[in-house]
C-alpha cells in the first residue's frame, strides 16, 4: 500500500474511490477533485509534484499539505456513464483491468473510503427499470449543464439562492458552478484520450476548506508576470497580453476566482476569473471589499489575522533565493456561517430579536462571530515555479520573486485602505 493510503489508516479495499467534484473551487483551469472530506486530488505535474517533494520548511504553512499520489482511471460504463477512479499507486491492484468497476453504477454497489473504515453501500432490490430511468434523468441533468456552462461563459457573476431549510453547507454541491465545468472539460479530454491512455497520475492535498461550515474563497492570481520559461512564443505573448490588460501589471495581483456566502440574502454569489481581468484597480479593491462582506455587514474582524498573515508570507518570501511562482494563485478563505454570541450579562428577552445593528463593534450586548474565527492564506497552483535548486531548468534566477512580493504589499496595502475607510 502506498505511503499516502496508509497514512489514511484504510483497513481494507477492493476497489477505488470515486472521485466528484470539488464544490469550492473558484477558479484555475485544472481539474480539482474530491477525494475524501479532508483531501483533494489534482493531474500530477512533474514540476508542481517537484515543488511540494522539496518546498523550504518556512514555506510549509503557506501551502497545502502534500500526502502523496495515486492512479486515477477514467471508467465509462455501457450508457456512457463517466466516471474517474482513484487507485493505489504501487497497490495490489496495478492491472486495472481486472477490477470490478460496480461502483460507478448509480444507486447500486458504491465502496468508499472514509479516514477509519471501509463502508460498502448495497442497494441490490433496486430494478433494472428504475436505474434505466435514473440514467435518463442523469443525462437530462448533465445536457442542462452543459447549457448551464455556455450561460456561465457570459455571466462572469453568479447569484444562487441556498434554501432556508437545510444545512447551508450541504448544499453547496448543488450551486458551484466552476467547479463542475473544470470537471466536465476534464472528462472530457479523459474521455478523447481513453483509446491511448485510461491512467493517470493524480496528487492528493490538504482540502483547506475542510474546516469551514461555508467556506468563503477567494482566488487571487499572484505577480506581475504569469508565463513560465518554458512558454511558447504564443503562450508567452498571451499571458503578456492578459497582464497587460487586468491589474496584474499594475498591482502584481487580480482576481482569478471568488466564492462568498451572502448571510442577508441567504444567497451566494460567485465571480469568475473572466470578471476578474477586466476590473480596474478601484474595481480590484471594491471586489475585495465584497469578499469581506456577508450581505448585512463587513467582515472587519477578520482584516488583522489576514494582514498578519499575509505580512508573514511576504516576510518568508522575501528570503527564498531564486524561486520564481509563475502563474500561482493565493488562497483566502474564511468561514461565512456564523453564530450568534452574546454577553453574560444580557436580557434574555433581548435575545429573541439581534437586529443588523447589533453586528457593529459599538452594538455592547450582542455580536455576531464566526463559527471559526481564523482567516486561512495559503498558496497553490505551482505548475510554472521554477528555483535553481531544480536543476533542469535552462534559466535560473536570482534573488526573491519581486513580482510575487510586489503583489502582495498592494494586497496588504489595499485590504489595509479598506479597514480603515470602513472604521471612519
Amino acid at each position: 500500500m502506498s505511503p499516502a493510503f496508509g497514512a489514511m489508516e484504510v483497513e481494507h479495499y477492493s476497489k477505488g474511490v470515486l472521485l466528484e467534484p470539488f464544490v469550492h473551487q473558484v477558479g484555475g483551469h485544472s481539474c480539482v477533485l474530491r477525494f475524501n472530506d479532508k483531501t483533494i486530488c489534482k493531474p500530477l505535474i512533474q514540476r508542481e509534484h517537484q515543488f511540494y517533494e522539496t518546498l523550504p520548511t518556512e514555506m510549509r504553512k503557506f501551502t497545502p499539505q502534500y500526502e502523496g499520489v495515486v492512479s486515477v482511471s477514467f471508467e465509462e460504463d455501457e450508457d456512457g456513464n463517466l466516471c474517474l477512479i482513484a487507485y493505489p499507486l504501487n497497490g495490489d491492484h496495478d492491472n486495472l483491468e481486472n477490477l470490478d468497476n460496480s461502483d460507478c453504477e448509480p444507486k447500486s454497489k458504491l465502496l468508499r473510503w472514509t479516514n477509519k473504515k471501509t463502508v460498502l453501500l448495497e442497494n441490490e432490490k433496486i430494478s433494472k427499470e428504475w436505474v434505466r430511468q435514473h440514467r435518463k434523468e442523469e443525462k437530462m441533468k448533465s445536457h442542462k449543464l452543459e447549457e448551464e456552462f455556455e450561460w456561465l461563459k457570459k455571466s462572469e457573476v453568479l447569484y444562487y439562492t441556498v434554501e432556508k431549510k437545510g444545512n447551508v453547507s450541504s448544499q453547496f454541491k448543488h450551486h458551484n458552478p466552476w467547479s463542475m465545468k473544470c470537471h466536465q472539460q476534464q472528462l472530457q479530454r479523459m474521455k478523447e484520450n481513453a483509446k491511448h491512455r485510461n491512467q493517470y497520475k493524480f496528487i492528493l492535498l490538504e482540502n483547506l476548506t475542510s474546516r469551514y461550515e461555508v467556506p468563503c474563497v477567494l482566488d487571487l492570481k499572484m505577480g506581475t508576470r504569469q508565463h513560465g520559461d518554458d512558454a511558447s512564443e504564443e503562450k508567452k505573448a498571451n499571458q503578456i497580453r492578459k497582464c497587460q490588460q487586468s491589474t496584474s501589471a499594475v498591482i502584481g495581483v487580480r482576481v482569478c476566482g471568488m466564492q462568498v456566502y451572502q448571510a442577508g440574502t441567504g444567497q451566494l454569489m460567485f465571480m469568475n476569473k473572466y470578471h476578474g481581468r477586466k476590473l480596474s484597480v478601484q474595481g480590484f479593491k471594491e471586489a475585495l471589499y465584497q469578499f469581506f462582506h456577508n450581505g448585512k455587514y463587513l467582515r472587519r474582524e477578520l482584516f488583522e489575522s489576514v494582514i498578519k498573515k499575509l505580512t508573514e508570507l511576504k516576510s518568508v518570501l522575501e528570503k527564498q533565493e531564486s524561486y520564481r511562482f509563475y502563474s500561482s494563485s493565493l488562497l483566502i478563505i474564511y468561514d461565512g456561517k456564523e453564530r450568534q454570541e452574546v454577553a453574560v450579562d444580557s436580557d434574555p428577552e433581548d435575545l429573541e430579536d439581534l437586529s443588523e445593528e447589533s453586528s457593529d463593534e459599538s452594538a455592547g450586548a450582542y455580536a455576531y462571530k464566526p463559527s471559526t474565527s481564523t482567516v486561512d492564506v495559503r498558496m497553490i497552483d505551482f505548475a510554472h515555479t521554477t528555483c535553481k535548486y531544480y536543476g533542469e531548468d535552462s534559466v535560473v534566477h536570482e534573488g526573491q520573486d519581486t513580482g510575487y512580493v510586489f503583489g502582495l504589499q498592494n494586497l496588504i496595502d489595499i485590504i489595509k485602505e479598506i479597514r480603515d475607510e470602513s472604521s471612519e
